[in-house]
């Protein structure tokens, strides 16, 4: 069992920025690789970000490469998503998830290939 817990949502105007974390309990954290998603209200669940166990590799959704960095601190247990120059398009939950069954030399962007997920924070960008 792996438990994840998100903080670091909330309010912020078009152009700021904001830091979620993900902290991870239950199993040992630089096994596995992590994965934001989000999903905007109407919409579906999409990929943000992955890393593997090491951070080493890092993969990015288009919509926000060079915005967005993905970053882990496995002495923490703990995965990070720095977000900058927000959108008013990047208004979603943003949700943590866990890949502890494919390996972890890589990182998926499959919603499929994770197997555990926190609760979610959310994020909303005004314009």
């Amino acid at each position: 069992q792996v438990q994840l817990v998100e903080s670091g949502g909330g309010l912020v105007q078009a152009g700021g920025s904001l830091r979620l974390s993900c902290a991870a309990s239950g199993r040992t954290f630089s096994r596995y690789a992590m994965g934001w998603f989000r999903q905007a209200p109407g919409n579906q669940r999409e990929f943000v970000a992955a890393i593997n166990w090491s951070g080493g590799r890092t993969y990015y959704a288009d919509s926000v490469k060079g915005r967005f960095t993905i970053s882990r601190d496995n002495a923490k247990n703990t995965v990070y998503l720095q977000m900058n120059s927000l959108k008013p398009e990047d208004t979603a939950v943003y949700s943590c998830a866990a890949d502890i069954t494919n390996g972890s030399y890589h990182a998926s962007s499959l919603e499929y290939d994770y197997d555990y997920w926190g609760q979610g924070t959310r994020v909303t960008v005004s314009s």
